[in-house]
């Protein structure tokens, strides 16, 4: 069995544990109004205005005048997500981080010492709120899709198990829009077919699915439909890629927005190489539309480094340019990296110079962020500021 613990509202949660008087009141973080900023995390209170991450902060506060607008603190909420990893391996090595705030855990080995797998998911659930005074929601399940999917029912401080028994008793009755990757667009053509539930797309025949979808993409949804996914929990420390990705709660057209949310995530992937102490050579780009078509591409440096200002440079010159974001609504993005090494291969003084000016900016600007918060101290594209600047 594989747990899913994530984290509710994670950025404004660490804000509301750290400042007890915000709570109860309707709280955003992300970037500021003036400088088109955009919502990085919004409470339960202010969702229910309908405000929700990825949006633009203006729109944000139109919705919501009186919520309370917070900078992003990334480097805080990294070391408390360090916290949280650390009771995680309390109870099993198997740790794979999607992102700060969630993470699958494979506990089947653990059950011997900590008794059964439902069990521990409490435990930890109950050791994060007692130690790091946060809340989480843990999907018990046979794996990882199974998982986060139970995971996300019933938030905030949700906990659901699904038995290997009652696999088709838990899906059946969801609507087709929890299955990864179908977005507005998959969800409309399922819809003329007359197909709402996960249910009415199991009984689907393949090769039907496959004429409206087509082969790859009907087959991941057959897949999903059943219950089925084999991919094994991956710690940091056998992981041969890294990534992190985001999925918007509505399609996102608006170009500058999605800069923004990549240069984060090539921020998130660039301090999980810097503590594990790896470097990459391969940089990955995903974009998912809201037909459900997903393209990547890659593309290798001439020298592997873990530093942001690598790894943005290469997505931003050399794999946006192969991608059209302009008009076409996108539903999940992500960066990757790949052949990843304990040794960053020199080549000449000059390269060995730019290498530790980045190296030293970005201990420089770790520091400022975690003292200051990161509205201190911003690069281009981020999501306090999508004006385009070097770094």
């Amino acid at each position: 069995m594989i747990l899913h613990v994530d984290m509710d509202a994670y950025y404004a949660s660490v804000e509301e544990r750290d400042r007890p008087e915000l709570s109860g009141h309707p709280v955003i973080v992300g970037g500021s109004v003036d400088s088109r900023g955009v919502v990085a995390a919004a409470n339960y209170e202010v969702r229910r205005f309908g405000v929700h991450s990825a949006m633009p902060m203006a729109t944000a506060v139109r919705r919501c005048p009186h919520a309370i607008i917070l900078p992003v603190r990334m480097e805080h909420y990294s070391a408390v997500s360090h916290e949280i990893r650390s009771i995680f391996e309390r109870y099993t090595p198997l740790v794979e981080p999607l992102s700060l705030d969630e993470a699958f855990l494979d506990v089947r080995g653990s059950v011997k010492l900590f008794g059964p797998v439902e069990e521990i998911g409490r435990r930890i659930k109950r050791d994060i709120l007692s130690e790091v005074g946060l809340v989480a929601s843990v999907g018990v399940a046979p794996n990882k899709f199974l998982a986060k999917l139970a995971s996300d029912l019933d938030k905030p401080d949700g906990f659901v198990t699904v038995s290997e028994e009652g696999v088709q008793e838990f899906l059946d009755p969801l609507p087709v829009s929890r299955l990864w990757g179908v977005g507005k667009r998959a969800d409309e053509i399922l819809e003329r077919l007359g197909i709402r539930t996960i249910g009415q797309l199991r009984r689907l025949l393949l090769p039907d699915l496959s004429r409206h979808f087509g082969a790859a993409s009907a087959a991941h949804l057959h897949e999903l439909a059943h219950g089925r996914d084999d991919r094994a929990v991956v710690p940091d420390r056998e992981a041969k890629s890294i990534s992190h990705e985001t999925t918007f709660p509505v399609d996102i057209r608006d170009a500058d927005v999605l800069r923004a949310w990549l240069l984060s995530l090539t921020e998130q992937v660039a301090g999980r190489l810097r503590r594990l102490k790896v470097f990459a050579r391969t940089v990955h780009l995903k974009v998912r539309y809201s037909d459900f078509k997903t393209v990547t591409r890659s593309h290798s440096m001439p020298t592997a480094s873990n530093t942001t200002g690598d790894l943005w440079s290469a997505v931003s010159e050399n794999l946006l340019s192969r991608i059209n974001l302009v008009g076409n609504p996108v539903r999940l993005v992500g960066v990757g990296v790949s052949s990843l090494g304990k040794h960053r291969e020199q080549q000449g003084l000059l390269f060995e110079d730019q290498s530790k000016r980045d190296a030293e900016l970005d201990a420089a600007t770790d520091v400022i962020r975690d003292r200051f918060g990161s509205a201190a101290i911003q690069r281009g594209t981020s999501l306090g500021n999508r004006q385009d600047r070097a770094r």
